[in-house]
């Protein structure tokens, strides 16, 4: 179960990057797209951030 986890992780920095990406590349094109992508990634950020906190946490319960 903690290795998925540590996947899911890497999964959302992916989708991330590609999303940052997406966003430069859309920004002078279609500002509205570019707004979107750049929503999906502040969303991949935090839930990164979010993920690997509650890991980390449980890790350490696990261990005590």
């Amino acid at each position: 179960m903690m290795r998925y986890a540590k996947y899911t992780e890497y999964v959302y920095i992916i989708v991330a990057v590609l999303a940052g990406y997406k966003t430069v590349s859309l920004w002078g094109e279609d500002r509205s797209r570019a707004y979107l992508f750049l929503f999906f990634f502040a969303v991949s950020v935090g839930m990164y951030f979010f993920r690997r906190h509650f890991r980390k946490k449980f890790e350490n319960r696990k261990n005590s």
